[in-house]
């Protein structure tokens, strides 16, 4: 009797023991391999439980502890035979020789969400209750905790892993808002005024506005294929590739071949690039455009017609080489108003998933042409954003007008 007693009491210390090794070990923040490395000791070596096979759930099923067994745990497919168990207890598999090696399986759950599942087996069949029967109760504390502490692990990795690429995402941002103009024109010639609304925290709307020499002023807007940080790295490059060449050239068409150059270079095929250029003399009064691909730009007369400057080419980076590009010439009467976008305030859809779309847009700043570029904008965005009601955005937004008075 003294002697069964002894064996108890030898048991409920290794437990108590084994419990608290693995806490401290979780205070002290050991690595995953160091906790399983415990928690296969304590199971094997202490309690003499002589196969476990443990699986774990990241991204998908994978085997991050097994000992005792041979190569028959690959037979086991998660999903398949263990994905329905909710609770404790007893195991049939459709192949009859994985019955012979595992007895018990523990699945581990948080709320609905399975986290792990433990199979647990004896090496030799034993004629008394078998260990991984005796010490059920501990084996499932045991693991539910080494469970837990991995996927605390995993989460704080995912939380060091989230918070750099959101320090990452906000450096861009930063960078980004550094290739738009920080002033824009007011004066007694001209007035421009722009929004911006990235969809996410960077995107790959781009506008500008350049004075070339005294007389004449060059501006633009541009929409990359795609969102994102990769968008705004392609974007990035083509401004500063734009700032140096337009300083260089006087032709339209020799620019808009140079840049196509140059996004092919760094696109490789995969993005493109729509864009609209546009020359202006505030002496002359002559307006020379180049559009390629993008969403023609509205001039807005002061009598109330609307003109789509759509004149130009195929986008940049689609071809290797634009063989066509034509050039648009206007004649600015006194008070043109033009307003530049990107697809995304047109492309803008409600919660019936209709667009607003081109001709709404149109019919809209007829409204408004004594509105000078900002209230427009601002009167522009308000519209979308009323149209739209609960919708969420699902592009950047660009918009830049400007006026020739």
């Amino acid at each position: 009797m003294s002697v069964n007693k002894n064996i108890s009491k030898r048991i409920k210390d290794v437990k108590l023991n084994a419990l608290l090794e693995i806490t401290k070990a979780i205070n002290n923040n050991f690595s995953t391999d160091q906790l399983l490395k415990i928690f296969e000791e304590v199971l094997a070596n202490q309690l003499n439980i002589g196969r476990l096979v443990l699986f774990s759930h990241d991204g998908d099923w994978k085997c991050i502890l097994k000992y005792g067994v041979a190569e028959e745990y690959n037979a086991i497919d998660v999903e398949r035979d263990l994905l329905s168990i909710k609770e404790i207890g007893t195991i049939n598999f459709s192949k009859k020789n994985l019955n012979k090696s595992f007895e018990i399986v523990i699945p581990v759950y948080h709320k609905s969400q399975p986290l792990a599942f433990v199979l647990i087996g004896d090496l030799e069949d034993r004629v008394e209750v078998s260990p991984a029967i005796k010490h059920l109760p501990f084996v499932q504390t045991l693991t539910s905790i080494i469970v837990v502490a991995i996927e605390n692990k995993k989460l704080a990795k995912d939380n060091i892993r989230q918070a750099a690429m959101k320090k990452e995402l906000e450096l861009a941002s930063e960078m980004q808002a550094m290739l738009f103009p920080t002033a824009l024109p007011v004066n007694d010639k001209l007035e421009a005024a722009a929004f911006y609304l990235p969809h996410q925290q960077v995107g790959g709307d781009y506008y500008d506005f350049i004075w070339l020499n005294e007389y004449e002023c060059a501006f633009c807007v541009a929409d990359v294929s795609g969102k994102g940080v990769a968008a705004a790295l392609l974007m990035s490059n083509f401004q500063a590739t734009l700032r140096v060449l337009i300083q260089h050239t006087n032709s339209l068409t020799r620019l808009i071949k140079e840049l196509n150059n140059k996004v092919m270079a760094n696109a490789k095929g995969e993005k493109f690039i729509t864009f609209f250029i546009a020359k202006y003399n505030i002496k002359t009064r002559q307006l020379s455009f180049v559009n390629a691909a993008h969403n023609p730009p509205l001039l807005v007369s002061k009598r109330g017609s609307v003109e789509l400057l759509s004149t130009g080419c195929t986008g940049l980076g689609m071809f290797d080489d634009i063989e066509k590009i034509e050039e648009g010439h206007i004649q600015i009467a006194p008070d043109t108003t033009i307003i530049c976008y990107t697809d995304g305030l047109v492309e803008l859809e409600n919660e019936k998933n209709e667009e607003y779309g081109t001709d709404a847009l149109q019919k809209f700043v007829l409204l408004k042409t004594n509105l000078s570029p900002h209230s427009l904008n601002k009167a522009i965005v308000d519209e979308v954003i009323d149209f739209k009601q609960s919708k969420s955005y699902v592009d950047d937004i660009a918009l830049f007008t400007i006026k020739l008075y």
